[in-house]
């Protein structure tokens, strides 16, 4: 089989480029920051925002989520159709098409990438996405290039799960690195940076020519913000995402640089509290966090218009839940913040018993209520936000300690040893449709913060939320889906497993040569359309 050049049909975006500039220029290094070593680079793996930016540079995928105009596009699957009464998608896939290395791309290796992810020992978040069901997703090949995804029950929007789905090699040598996206690994020193070069056998192409117009991508691993700010404004970064909203003031004060408030993203910070039985805290401590009266207390005591307007300057609103107002058709439009009470609060707590000495708030133990807040080191937004819940809690006659360390030994801590009690990151939502979130919410799934990897469900209410999340999952009536996921959203509400902080904007900077920038609320904000970026003259 010889791998051929498929001509691209260009999507259209709302573009920020130049008048005068004849047509994209090919060639040129883009380089930009990630923020700590990516826990893996095997695509089934992926955990991380790090990983995850790996990922969508190097991993081909059946179908796209236009980061624009957030509607499904095909890629490597030319079509698709729904079929056993939505049990089943059938993925008909591009021909003439090969992985980096120059291995044949075949439906095998659909079928092969489906039957990793699913591993039961595996863990995959990934794969945590495709359990609908008590029986597992199956792949069968029809032929060459033909596939067929059965899942054991309906399966809603089915097709938009795949978007995360890096496809795999069965046969190349090579495994993982073998990629159909459009740039390849071409040298990784850990800890400093990984460097991404062209894949030479990306099968879009642009006047007969192969994208990306990029000849590499070179991420520097970088968990200090401030010196990633500096060099951007020296030109030795091309690109911001995420930005604190304080930096990104600075740099719109620029006009020499380019940047972007694009508006209400999907992304929230927000805390929760280890409720993980095996872990090694004090059993008092255990059930203070297992109290919803604590949590709802602690989050009543919290004030959210002080975090949006102090810490990320107006570039924030008051978090809610799973969803920001800003999903439009999945946001439960009943719900509210919880509104700053600390009457409320202080009831709350008096209930469960926890009772006032002097300054000093204690449970009915007498133990003193001091707890730590975890967050990641580097990241001034989350380290600012935790100073100001610990003056909040204050108020309570709790003594608050934070606690910063480096994003990968703070994965550790709360993905392995569960040596933490509370943590305060942040949420990234790669899709509207809340099967998205299959593994945050599901009890069993490795990412469900709280307690992951549960045999069954601790309590009655993450059973529920179980119960909904699967239902809505397999449910081919899309109001039906939404009135189960909007009791999810309730029970969240009322139980407070996770208190939602602050949903913040999507801030962004870039290279002024940089060109065909579309800037998006959804992740990656600047590199989703990646195959076609340019800088303008040489680089």
């Amino acid at each position: 089989m010889r791998c051929s050049s498929l001509v691209l049909t260009l999507l259209s975006l709302a573009v920020f480029s130049v008048a005068g500039v004849s047509g994209p220029r090919w060639g040129g290094e883009l380089r930009i920051s990630i923020h700590s070593e990516p826990r893996s680079l095997n695509p089934s793996l992926v955990d991380d925002d790090p990983g995850e930016t790996y990922r969508y540079l190097t991993g081909g995928v059946l179908v796209r989520v236009n980061r624009v105009t957030q509607e499904l596009e095909p890629e490597l699957a030319a079509s698709w159709t729904a079929e056993e009464a939505g049990r089943a998608i059938v993925f008909h896939l591009r021909q003439g098409v090969c992985f980096s290395d120059g291995t044949p791309f075949s439906a095998e290796d659909v079928a092969y990438t489906m039957q990793v992810l699913t591993q039961p020992g595996l863990h995959s978040p990934t794969g945590d996405t495709f359990r609908v069901g008590s029986r597992p997703v199956r792949a069968s090949v029809i032929d060459k290039h033909t596939v067929k995804i059965l899942f054991p029950e309906p399966a809603a929007d089915a097709a938009r799960l795949f978007d995360q789905v890096a496809i795999l090699s069965k046969q190349s040598p090579l495994k993982e690195n073998a990629v159909l996206g459009p740039f390849r690994l071409a040298e990784h020193k850990p800890g400093a940076y990984i460097r991404l070069e062209r894949n030479p056998n990306y099968w879009k192409t642009e006047g007969g020519r192969r994208l990306p117009y990029l000849d590499a991508v070179r991420l520097e691993i970088q968990q200090n913000r401030e010196i990633e700010l500096l060099r951007f404004e020296r030109g030795e970064l091309d690109l911001l995402s995420g930005i604190d909203p304080q930096q990104f003031d600075r740099v719109a004060a620029n006009s020499k640089l380019w940047s972007r408030d694009v508006g209400p993203s999907l992304e929230g910070e927000l805390m929760w509290f280890n409720m993980r039985p095996s872990a090694p805290l004090p059993d008092f401590e255990k059930r203070w966090f297992s109290s919803r009266n604590f949590r709802l207390a602690i989050s009543h005591a919290i004030r959210r218009d002080d975090l949006s307007r102090i810490v990320y300057r107006g570039h924030a609103q008051a978090g809610i839940g799973p969803f920001s107002p800003a999903n439009r058709f999945w946001f439960d439009t009943k719900l509210a913040a919880h509104q700053f009470d600390l009457h409320l609060a202080q009831e709350l707590l008096a209930g469960a018993g926890f009772r006032k000495e002097g300054a000093m708030l204690k449970d009915s133990g007498g133990h003193a209520v001091e707890f730590s807040i975890l967050t990641n080191s580097g990241n001034r937004s989350r380290e600012r936000a935790a100073a100001m819940i610990q003056e909040d809690l204050a108020a309570l006659g709790m003594r608050i300690n934070v606690v910063t360390q480096d994003f990968p030994a703070l994965i550790q801590r709360i993905t392995q040893n569960f040596q933490y009690e509370a943590c305060l990151l942040g949420l990234i939502n790669v899709d509207l449709d809340p099967d998205s979130q299959m593994n945050i919410w599901l009890s069993s799934a490795a990412d469900h913060p709280w307690n992951p990897n549960q045999p069954a469900p601790a309590t009655a209410w993450e059973a529920e939320i179980d119960r909904l999340m699967q239902a809505q999952a397999t449910s081919l009536d899309r109001g039906k889906r939404k009135a189960d996921f909007d009791r999810v959203q309730e029970i969240v509400w009322d139980q407070a497993p996770m208190l939602y902080l602050v949903n913040t904007d999507a801030l962004v900077a870039a290279s002024p040569r940089l060109r065909n920038l579309s800037p998006s609320v959804l992740r990656p904000q600047l590199l989703w359309n990646i195959d076609q970026l340019y800088f303008e003259g040489s680089k």
